[in-house]
Parts: C-alpha cells; structure tokens; sequence
C-alpha cells in the first residue's frame, strides 16, 4: 500500500494544511491564468535523439525541482503509448508523483510525466494557475516530443492537493486527457470553462484525517456527476493513502 508514510520517503510528504489555500498568488503566463494546457501528442517524436529510450530522466526545464519523465522497458518500439501525467501532494517534488504510478508503468507500458510544484503546492490550490501550470504545459510539450503517445490514452492523475490539481486541470483540459484520476482529492480548483467530458475516477479513505471525505470526495463527486461527467468512485476503508488495488483499477482504464 502507498502510504503517507511511504510518499514522504518519496519525497511527496503532506503538509498539515494539504488541500487548503494561502496567500501565494502567481502570474499567469503561455499557459494562462485558467490553466489551459497547448501540448498535443504528435507522431513521430522529434526531439534531438529521439525516441527516448527507457529509463528515468530529468527533462531539463528547470535548475531546481525539474519534471521527470519515466520510459518504460516495456514500451513497444514504433506503437504510440498512454501517457499519464502525474502530480505529486503537498510538500512533495517530482519523484513523489512518479512514485505513485512506478509499480504500474511496466505492467501497462505506461509513460509517465511528473513535474514539480514551484512551490510548497500547486499554484491553482494556493491561489491561481501560472507558473506551475506553464511547467507543465513545457513537460508534456517535451514527452510528446521524445516518445510516441497514443492521443486517445493521454490522462492526469495525483494524489492529495495533486489529486484536486488533477481535477482542475483535466476539467479544464477535456480535449486534452481523456481520463482524470484523482487519489483523495480536496476540491476542484476553479479555472478555464470545462472543456470535453473526460472520464473521472475518485477515490479515497473512509478514515482520512487529513481531507476528511464527508467534505471532500462526498460532495465532489455529486457534483461531478450532476454535471453530466462519467464518474467511477471508490471509498475503501482506510487513512490518507491509495491502495495498490485501487491504482492498479484507476490504471486499468487506460489500457
């Protein structure tokens, strides 16, 4: 089970205030205030010494806190993969968003994007989309770039403050990603107008002492459905966690 515990040796450890706002606001840039993403999956790759092989790499956008992307050695040479990106919790970096799908990119042949918060959460969870967005608008820019992605099994998942940033930005994004997996999210950051009707999978722990699910999951999900979106939930008896079972269900989805 990936644990609280476990995420923190991740380096993805959670804040006492995860999911809450504060007074951090940042600038919109390229990718705009209300977190619209430009980066579209294209054939063939055409980064520099492309495709990329696999293994785990740093994509080299930022000195400090860099977005990783992880290739698997499963990866079928010339047939286009899915693409999960994934976001870490508060008080995490990069690693703890790739930890969270690690176990399941072999299984499935499942390349993964995970960048790092500029700060101690993401923007739109402290205050407005910008610089974090833009990052990764920029990491997903330079994965469609290195490796083949099949467009239709391109998702956003995360954990915790990641798991709300999921749901803003696949909300957000429905052109974009098809699949939204949010593991204990908080809320739905406000941004852009939805765009799309990407397929949405909840879950999390009855027993959450740090975003209790009566005021979190209990009404996002509702509220999702009376939207209209196709909504798969879980709640399982547990702390603030995501059970193995339950990502490997989420990641099931894709392939």
């Amino acid at each position: 089970m990936l644990t609280r515990r476990a995420l923190l040796a991740a380096g993805a450890g959670l804040l006492a205030a995860c999911g809450t706002r504060s007074d951090a606001r940042r600038s919109g840039g390229a990718a705009g205030d209300a977190g619209v993403l430009t980066a579209r999956p294209g054939a063939p790759p055409s980064a520099p010494g492309a495709p990329a092989g696999p293994g785990t790499r740093p994509l080299g956008l930022e000195p400090v806190r860099d977005a990783l992307l992880h290739v698997p050695e499963t990866l079928v040479p010339g047939r286009a993969a899915p693409l999960v990106l994934s976001l870490h919790g508060a008080g995490g970096e990069a690693e703890g968003g790739l930890a969270l799908l690690r176990p399941l990119a072999e299984e499935h042949a499942l390349v993964v994007v995970a960048p790092a918060s500029r700060g101690s959460t993401w923007d739109a969870v402290a205050g407005d989309y910008g610089v974090d967005v833009e990052l990764v608008d920029r990491a997903l820019t330079a994965a469609f770039a290195a490796v083949a992605v099949d467009p239709r099994r391109v998702a956003v998942a995360g954990f915790s403050d990641g798991a709300s940033y999921a749901l803003g930005l696949g909300l957000a994004n429905g052109a974009l990603f098809g699949d939204v997996l949010a593991f204990s999210p908080g809320f739905v950051p406000p941004g852009a107008p939805r765009s799309g009707r990407p397929r949405v999978f909840v879950s999390h722990g009855t027993a959450d002492d740090v975003l209790p699910i009566e005021r979190t999951s209990r009404r996002i999900v509702p509220a999702l459905r009376g939207d209209g979106y196709d909504v798969t939930y879980r709640e399982f008896a547990g702390p603030h966690t995501v059970p193995p079972g339950i990502a490997r269900e989420a990641v099931g989805r894709l392939v």
